[in-house]
């Protein structure tokens, strides 16, 4: 009896590993898939748990970039694991089917697919992480040499960190994973019937719907979320349309090719002159039966090489482009930030800088100071009304404001221009003054010229909210324009002093660390800051952010990759007894092969026309949001995702080339 049972088990076990070894063409991508975000989840996990980063300048932020990049990376194994091994079972239900009438109950079914599961886990966790753990050290210097942590810091080089806690989240993550796959399996055997299971892989032959009211949606969605993408003016509505828009794009991608696609076929259908053509007639038979077969994965591949696009776009622009944002932070090399000035203190404060700064015995040079006061305002067309209490610079319509003295910004361009005193100079960021006029309470002033750059430090804030730099005749003026939007009279100014010094890194923080000392003793309220101490903190926070891309990108190209090669071989099954058809009914194999390989290619390389397209119209938007962190470069931005976009369609050809010779094989058997 005990003999029995065990050659009954040991029955399932073999009918497991041989279903595995016949299904090797699907299942051997799914499990190298598997494999990968296994051991890419075990490696960003430890990298954020890593200790010895975190306890460098700047390696809390790393590590939290690596955390969101960790939730990011769990959310979507799920999904996609989901996805792709639905897709493993359906391409089995005709295999089911058969073990059903042969005289296998779906409880023996399920037994059998139990063992499979377990297989196929224990291959994809140990061999994934093992190549987690092995490679997890490479990675590890890689993130070093990005954020430029190992020319500082020789010994961070050698404090790699083997993770217990990674290794145990990482298998408590994938186990359920693979648990709610096999559940999900029990349950689509146990609702279907043999006859159901043996036709699973013909399932959709009948000609697909038009569903007109899906395909109009997903125009309207689409064209919504380029409108907002491509109309938004200010930092600050970017950020907050960005999400909605990202939202609207995705669902108006998914019905467009669901719906509308198929609905663009059959009006070229209609088309009598077009459609009765051998070429014609043929491509756009099989593109309709093409379309309703493989839509949510046109739409899937689609949605990812987007996502890979602007993720790479965004985060190599930041990584290449830290100089110009670095600068655009700090005009100088070290400033001087001073709130509560009187118009007596500033040239005393002058001197005393001008004389630390002498004394320092280093070349110096490129000096920039100027008084100014500074508001908050509620702008409507060109009237300006102040909100001067207000603690933060959010909602529509709020503007920063800025107010020089004119003799001050002649000193600093080095000009002599006058005003008449109801005139000013304006200077622009993240808005705009329509018309020659800008109107403060009951006062009226002229724009004489808008100035189209300055050498002045501008926050992240006046890039999201919009701000306003007026060059006005005198301090008397600042007045009455404070006044005018109901400030008190005689208000105390701001002053700003910066300069750059012909000095290494560790110079510079000393005479920063020499300002703050003097500006303790003076009791001046501000601050000083240096930009090469903010470079190790900036380079840290982009390079996570490059790291995170680079990181995220392969994930998502992973996904692609096997949503396409399982589409190849899916359309390969499936076209096998077409390809005998169209032979039968007398066109030649040239012209079947033309055929078969116009539909192909045309289905294949939509999901990437379409995602350049998501990118250009994305890229407005994306401008703005880049600006909020001072990343200003536009022409960099571009460049950047223009040559991501041909290094990924380079990469989407590869995969092709290489996913096609699959697919021939299979029509050909």
């Amino acid at each position: 009896m005990v003999c029995r049972v065990m050659m009954h088990n040991s029955l399932y076990f073999r009918l497991a590993a041989t279903n595995l070894r016949k299904n090797g063409r699907v299942y051997l991508p799914y499990l190298l898939t598997c494999v990968g975000m296994v051991a890419m989840y075990y490696i960003i996990y430890a990298l954020a748990l890593n200790q010895s980063l975190q306890s460098v300048y700047g390696g809390e932020q790393v590590s939290l970039l690596l955390s969101y990049g960790m939730w990011i990376m769990a959310v979507f194994s799920v999904i996609f694991l989901f996805y792709t091994h639905s897709f493993l079972i359906k391409r089995r239900k005709k295999e089911f089917g058969l073990y059903n009438i042969l005289g296998m109950g779906k409880r023996h079914i399920a037994k059998m697919t139990a063992i499979e599961t377990v297989y196929t886990s224990l291959i994809s966790l140990v061999l994934g992480l093992v190549a987690g753990v092995v490679l997890s050290k490479l990675f590890y210097l890689l993130l070093l040499n990005i954020v430029q942590y190992g020319a500082t810091n020789s010994q961070l080089m050698l404090q790699f960190e083997f993770s217990t806690t990674a290794l145990y989240r990482t298998l408590l993550l994938f186990c359920g994973i693979f648990l709610l796959n096999y559940l999900n399996t029990i349950r689509m055997i146990h609702l279907s019937k043999p006859v159901e299971l043996l036709k699973g892989g013909q399932v959709g032959e009948k000609e697909p719907k038009t569903k007109w009211l899906l395909a109009i949606l997903g125009v309207i969605c689409l064209g919504a979320g380029y409108y907002f993408a491509v109309t938004v003016e200010s930092p600050l509505d970017a950020l907050t349309l960005f999400i909605f828009a990202v939202l609207l794009v995705v669902i108006g991608t998914y019905c467009l090719f669901t719906a509308g696609s198929i609905a663009v076929l059959k009006l070229l259908r209609k088309n009598k002159r077009y459609y009765y053509q051998t070429r014609h007639f043929t491509s756009i038979s099989g593109l309709l039966y093409r379309m309703k077969q493989n839509a949510v994965g046109l739409a899937n591949i689609c949605i990812l090489s987007t996502a890979v696009l602007v993720l790479l776009s965004a985060t190599v622009s930041l990584y290449m482009g830290g100089e110009d944002i670095l600068r655009n932070r700090f005009p100088r090399n070290i400033t001087v930030q001073l709130h509560g000035i009187s118009e007596k203190d500033a040239p005393k404060i002058e001197q005393m800088l001008h004389a630390f700064v002498q004394r320092q015995q280093v070349s110096s040079g490129n000096t920039l100071h100027y008084s100014y006061l500074s508001f908050a305002a509620q702008q409507n067309g060109n009237v300006l009304q102040g909100e001067l209490d207000a603690q933060v610079y959010y909602g529509a319509g709020m503007r920063s404001v800025y107010c020089i003295p004119l003799a001050d910004y002649n000193a600093m361009r080095d000009t002599k221009q006058t005003l008449q005193p109801d005139e000013v100079l304006l200077y622009e960021i993240g808005s705009s003054i329509e018309g020659d006029t800008i109107v403060f309470g009951d006062r009226t002033y002229r724009i004489r010229e808008r100035i189209k750059d300055m050498d002045l430090r501008s926050s992240s804030m006046d890039e999201m909210v919009g701000a306003y730099y007026l060059i006005v005749p005198d301090l008397q003026t600042i007045w009455e324009i404070y006044q005018a939007v109901g400030g008190e009279p005689n208000p105390l100014l701001s002053y700003f002093y910066g300069f750059d010094v012909d000095a290494d890194a560790d110079v510079q923080i000393r005479i920063m660390q020499g300002l703050q000392t003097l500006q303790a003793q003076q009791e001046w309220h501000g601050g000083v800051e240096c930009a090469e101490e903010a470079r190790d903190s900036m380079t840290a926070l982009y390079g996570g952010m490059f790291f995170i891309g680079i990181f995220l990108g392969l994930l998502f190209i992973l996904a692609t990759v096997l949503i396409i090669y399982y589409k190849q071989v899916s359309e390969g099954y499936e076209d096998q007894s077409r390809f005998e058809i169209m032979q039968q009914v007398g066109m030649s194999l040239h012209e079947v092969k033309q055929s078969i390989h116009s539909q192909i290619m045309t289905v294949f390389f939509l999901p990437l026309l379409m995602a350049c397209v998501h990118l250009a119209f994305a890229y407005p938007i994306l401008n703005k949001c880049m600006a909020m962190i001072n990343m200003t470069n536009s022409v960099l931005f571009i460049w950047c995702c223009v040559g991501v976009a041909l290094l990924f369609a380079l990469f989407y050809v590869l995969i092709y080339s290489l996913t096609a010779r699959t697919y021939y094989k299979i029509v050909r058997q």
